[in-house]
């Protein structure tokens, strides 16, 4: 039996990168029919770059990123405030890339594909329900109101599995089954039914990428604000530059309704916001409106949860904690989570015990991950003292800096 990954995102595709390193079979399921190179830029950070290179991935990440050296905070008039080294220029041993999130996707799908077989990526098929429960009582439906972890089963997990084409759903068992599922995740649902709603921090953000002559060093990231508005900007590669715009329109507090993180945001919206803004070398107007296309959607978290999983079952990337983008760490949190599971999975005499010893590790460290993002986001540093004083904390209080990444010994098991 295969461990079964349920979503074809950067967490997933890394989780089935990480157990075929490791020696453990997986296949994947995609409940979109076309894994399509959609969305705008990430960051991917040195302790996830790390892991990627490890996987044998680091030329082709390299010829799809662009090497961030330095994060350069300024004013709506072109004035730096503060300037830090990034990456390699920090003294990371790995350097930090900006790449484009489907980008980077189509290459772990093809890494995957290459490495596990064809077939190994199943896409419009969907996790509808899973028996962990042991003597086939109590199975679980997605968006079933059970509570609680139920007790563990001692072989396998059933998993049934909707295939949006046919309308048919089959049922498997798998050796573990891994929700990777994103911000919506079925599985978390079913895990914690009575799981509290999304978190809005109040902001609503809007996102794209533009053609654009480079600024700066050419490597650089800015982070400009003025009152309740703030861009950041940087090079994907390609002659594109991502940029993000955030204003705070609301108060902080649960948000209701659908969060589609591809939905199409409009230029009126937001460049009244940003239309007076006199960078000198980079035109802010001219890169809202010049932009292929526009996303727009609210900056959410959720509160972290007190287990991930039980048994055979368990969480990953942003269906385990998702959280603000503020210290561009989503994307590779979810990198280090598949790391670590694969590890656990190949040296545990037991599955339970390794999806167990898993959550150990990461539950708390991505915790204190969701809080370092609130705390930053809160934070409102405007001098070059205070802004220092932020970004070091960030990184001591997430495990990221450097001298703790350089020490630490890989996380490969071979």
């Amino acid at each position: 039996m295969s461990v079964l990954i349920a979503g074809a995102g950067i967490g997933g595709l890394a989780a089935a990168l990480s157990l075929h390193a490791a020696g453990v079979g997986s296949a994947v399921v995609e409940s979109a029919r076309e894994i399509r190179p959609l969305g705008v830029g990430i960051n991917l950070l040195p302790h996830a770059v790390r892991e990627l290179i490890e996987l044998g991935l680091g030329d082709e990440l390299a010829a799809i990123g662009v090497a961030t050296a330095e994060n350069v905070y300024g004013d709506r008039f072109g004035r730096r405030v503060f300037t830090e080294p990034r990456g390699m220029a920090q003294g990371y041993r790995w350097p930090q890339y900006s790449v484009h999130r489907g980008e980077l996707q189509r290459l772990l799908l093809t890494a995957v594909r290459e490495r596990l077989g064809a077939d190994a990526v199943r896409t419009g098929a969907r996790v509808v329900g899973f028996d962990d429960s042991g003597e086939g009582a109590g199975p679980r439906e997605l968006g079933s109101s059970g509570e609680g972890a139920g007790p563990r089963e001692r072989g396998s997990v059933r998993v049934r599995v909707l295939d949006r084409a046919t309308g048919t759903v089959e049922e498997s068992a798998a050796r573990a089954l891994i929700g990777a599922d994103g911000l919506h995740s079925a599985v978390r649902a079913a895990l914690h039914p009575q799981d509290g709603p999304l978190l809005w921090s109040g902001i609503r953000m809007w996102r794209g990428t533009t053609r654009a002559e480079p600024f700066l060093t050419g490597r650089s990231m800015v982070i400009v604000r003025d009152g309740d508005a703030e861009l950041v900007a940087y090079p994907i590669g390609g002659g594109r530059v991502n940029w993000v715009c955030q204003v705070r329109v609301s108060e902080p507090g649960p948000l209701t309704g659908d969060v589609a993180w591809n939905r199409v945001g409009r230029l009126a919206d937001v460049l009244p916001y940003f239309d007076h803004w006199r960078l000198g070398w980079l035109d802010v107007p001219g890169l809202l409106m010049n932009s292929g296309e526009i996303l727009e959607y609210p900056m959410v978290d959720r509160e972290p949860l007190p287990w991930w999983g039980s048994g055979r079952v368990t969480l990953l990337g942003d269906a385990a904690h998702p959280m603000y983008p503020v210290g561009a760490n989503g994307a590779s949190q979810a990198v280090v989570d598949a790391r670590v599971l694969a590890r656990e999975l190949a040296r545990a005499d037991d599955v339970p015990t390794a999806l167990a010893r898993y959550e150990t590790e990461r539950r708390e460290a991505t915790a204190a991950v969701v809080r370092a993002n609130r705390a930053m986001n809160r934070a409102g540093a405007r001098t070059p003292e205070e802004l220092a004083r932020v970004t070091d904390t960030y990184r001591d209080t997430t495990g990221s800096d450097v001298r703790t990444l350089n020490a630490r010994a890989s996380l490969s098991c071979r």
